[in-house]
C-alpha cells in the first residue's frame, strides 16, 4: 500500500519514531479498560500503538484519503475510524472517562484545546504531541502565564514530556515537538463562578501583553483606569502589575473584585 504524501495544507507530519511513539502511549497511562480519542492519525502509527493498550480506539481523520485508508493498514477490532473534522465532532457520543491522545497539526493546536476543555463531555486526560514552544507555553508559570496557559490551566493539571526533534518527522517540520499531558482537575479550581464572565476578565487583561494591567482592564472592558486601578487594588494586586505575572488565583481575585458590580453585564 503506497503511503499518501503529507499535506502542507492540513499541516500533515508523519511520525514514525519507535521511541517517540512509546512515550507518548507511556505518559498516557493507557489500560485495557480505557477508550482513546486519537486526532489526525495520518497513516496509523501511533494507531497501532493504541490499539495494542485501550480497550475502543476513535480515531478521527479530516482527510479523506487517509480515513479510508486507515482500516486497512491498521486491521483490528478495537479500531473506529472517522471522517471528521474535530472541531465540530460531537464529544458527547464518547464515554465520560475517556482520554485524548494524538500528535496534532501546530495549527489546530489552540483551537482544539479550547474545544476539549470547553466541551460538555471533557477527557480525563490528554498527551498531545505539540509544537515545543507552544507545549511550554501551556505549562508557562506564573509570571510568564498567557492566555492560553490560563485557559488550559483552569480546567487541567499541564506537563511537559520528551522533546521530539523535528528530523524525526517526515517531512521534518521547522521546528521541534514537544509531548504535553494535561490532567483533568477533579474538581472546580472556584465553584460556582461564571466561567464566561472569568474568562472575559482574563482576555480583557491580556488585551495588550505590553500594557499594565491597568490599561488593558481599561480597554477590554471600557471603563476608567481608575476603575481599573480600583480592582486592581480590592483584589491585592499592585498598581504596576502586568497580566502575565498573575496566577490563576490572582485572576479569580480579580474576577470577584469586578463581578460586584455590574460591567460585565454590559
Amino acid at each position: 500500500m503506497e503511503n499518501a504524501l503529507p499535506k502542507k495544507s492540513l499541516g500533515q507530519h508523519w511520525l514514525n519514531d519507535p521511541a517517540s511513539l512509546a512515550s507518548i502511549c507511556e505518559m498516557a497511562d493507557l489500560n485495557p479498560k480505557d477508550t482513546v480519542l486519537e486526532i489526525g492519525p495520518g497513516h496509523g502509527s501511533l494507531t497501532q500503538n493504541l490499539t495494542l493498550l485501550a480497550n475502543n480506539v476513535v480515531a478521527v481523520e479530516f482527510d479523506d484519503h487517509l480515513a479510508a485508508q486507515l482500516p486497512l493498514r491498521v486491521r483490528v477490532e478495537n479500531l473506529k475510524v472517522v471522517h471528521e473534522d474535530i472541531l465540530k465532532y460531537d464529544l458527547t457520543k464518547l464515554p465520560i472517562d475517556y482520554k485524548v491522545v494524538a500528535n496534532i497539526p501546530y495549527y489546530l493546536t489552540s483551537n482544539l484545546l479550547r474545544v476539549l476543555c470547553e466541551s460538555d463531555n471533557p477527557p480525563t486526560l490528554m498527551v498531545l504531541l505539540v509544537q515545543k514552544e507552544v507545549a511550554q507555553r501551556v505549562c508557562a508559570p506564573a509570571g510568564s502565564m498567557s492566555m492560553l496557559s490560563v485557559s488550559v490551566q483552569f480546567y487541567y493539571t499541564a506537563e511537559l514530556g520528551a522533546i521530539v526533534p523535528a528530523k524525526l518527522f517526515t517531512p521534518p517540520p521547522k521546528v521541534d515537538s514537544q509531548i504535553l499531558k494535561l490532567t483533568r482537575h477533579k474538581a472546580e479550581l472556584f465553584p460556582g463562578i461564571n466561567t464566561k464572565n472569568f474568562f472575559r476578565v482574563v482576555k480583557s487583561g491580556f488585551a495588550n501583553r505590553r500594557k499594565t494591567l491597568a490599561n488593558s482592564l481599561s480597554a477590554g472592558l471600557h471603563i476608567s483606569k481608575t476603575e481599573a486601578a480600583a480592582f486592581i487594588g480590592l483584589a491585592k494586586l499592585t498598581i504596576n502589575a502586568r497580566p502575565q505575572e498573575l496566577s490563576l488565583t490572582d485572576w479569580h481575585n480579580l474576577y470577584l473584585a469586578i463581578i460586584t458590580t455590574d460591567i460585565l453585564q454590559k
